[in-house]
């Protein structure tokens, strides 16, 4: 394509498409982050935030990417040689492992196949082993944006309390915040990270901790290192809407515009949408003839859905050439995945019709790539998405 005509379908796994409504609050003119309308924004805002994580307690929002929120969540309930058990479930829970590293944390790294989610039952083995309970925190990516795989907080949850084990529960539900059903409080939950630019439908920017009581008096005695990531000042300036550095003002117009947008759609709507959304897309991968990265039933991403192409071809050369024929991104394979599978992003601002765009977008590539596929892939879609499906 010499010069792209009409809109870009940018369907990779985030930053996802931001809606127009938000895109208008951001433009308005940038206030005095230390007056009395900037107060009343914050305010409303930490309330308004509390129901996507699906808790009563304070969320801490920062001026940051995910990554950030990870360091914040880590350096504000952990201590120079503790031990965290993680899993092995993608390309970020990987980086997730280094990040602890590097901050001088023990990593006990379940070892997985990225095609499921964290494991209960050898979440429950290691935690029932650990007598003296040197493990201080689990750590679990909830929705595994790498892969397209959920990880069952709620079973980790059982598996810590059924081991009567102290250790904290940190989830990074950076790609599932707003498009997958999420319960902080009903989870037991110590720390949920997350970030803006998924399924709050905005740009880049923001950072979120929610953090429970537990995690809140841990803080007081942990012995990382921290400054611009400490809670504490933090939630002192919050009481008063403020924050104790510059915050991203313009963001925050916008997260107020999402969080309205989501609260009139309704988070059921929301979640069910996407879970027909995802169920819609695996029917094309699945009649296309082509296999789903994820492996257990349980698990599969109401967010993305990984794509597994046949050997002899190049995900990376697909994507390639469906974003020069049909002006369409889609999301690489990351890690050891790279070039062996492409990822379709539906989740956030998206609707049946640009799903169904972007299915035949997808459809046309393979053919042109020189895929072996059946054609069926977007009818197979279609009756999903009318509710036709086994008709």
């Amino acid at each position: 394509m010499a010069q792209p005509i009409g809109r870009h379908f940018l369907q990779i796994p985030g930053p996802t498409n931001v809606p127009e409504q938000v895109l208008r609050a951001m433009s308005a003119p940038t206030i005095d982050h230390r007056g009395p309308e900037f107060a009343s924004l914050t305010l409303d805002l930490l309330e308004a935030v509390k129901p996507v994580f699906g808790t009563t307690g304070p969320v801490v929002i920062y001026p940051s990417s995910g990554t950030g929120a990870w360091e914040a969540a880590l350096v504000n309930t952990l201590s120079p040689g503790d031990r965290v058990l993680a899993f092995e479930t993608g390309h970020f829970a990987t980086l997730w492992r280094e990040m602890a590293e590097n901050l001088g944390l023990e990593v006990e790294f379940v070892p997985g196949d990225w095609r499921h989610g964290a494991d209960p039952e050898a979440a429950a083995d290691r935690l029932a082993a650990d007598r003296e309970h040197r493990i201080k925190a689990v750590c679990v990516v909830h929705n595994e944006t790498s892969t397209g795989v959920t990880s069952r907080i709620a079973e980790i949850r059982r598996a810590l309390d059924d081991a009567g084990h102290p250790a904290l529960l940190l989830v990074d539900t950076i790609s599932s915040l707003g498009s997958i059903d999420y319960r902080h409080d009903e989870w037991g939950v110590d720390v949920t990270i997350s970030c803006s630019q998924k399924g709050l439908m905005l740009p880049p920017g923001l950072g979120f901790n929610a953090v429970s009581e537990k995690a809140l008096r841990v803080s007081e005695t942990a012995g990382l290192r921290r400054s611009y990531w400490d809670w504490k000042p933090i939630l002192e300036a919050n009481r008063r809407g403020f924050f104790h550095s510059t915050p991203a003002t313009n963001l925050l117009y916008g997260l107020r515009e999402a969080l309205r947008l989501l609260d009139e759609e309704g988070l059921s709507n929301v979640y069910a949408r996407h879970l027909r959304h995802a169920e819609a897309t695996r029917a094309a991968v699945r009649a296309w003839g082509l296999e789903v990265l994820c492996l257990d039933e349980r698990e599969h991403s109401a967010a993305l859905t990984a794509v597994v192409v046949p050997d002899g071809h190049d995900a990376d050369k697909i994507r390639e050439l469906i974003l020069d024929s049909f002006n369409m991104s889609l999301g690489a394979g990351l890690g050891k995945l790279k070039g062996t599978v492409f990822r379709i992003g539906h989740l956030g601002h998206f609707n049946d019709v640009a799903l169904a765009g972007t299915l035949s977008g997808v459809q046309m590539g393979l053919e042109l790539a020189g895929v072996p596929i059946d054609q069926g892939g977007v009818a197979a879609a279609l009756r999903v998405l009318t509710g036709k499906a086994g008709a």
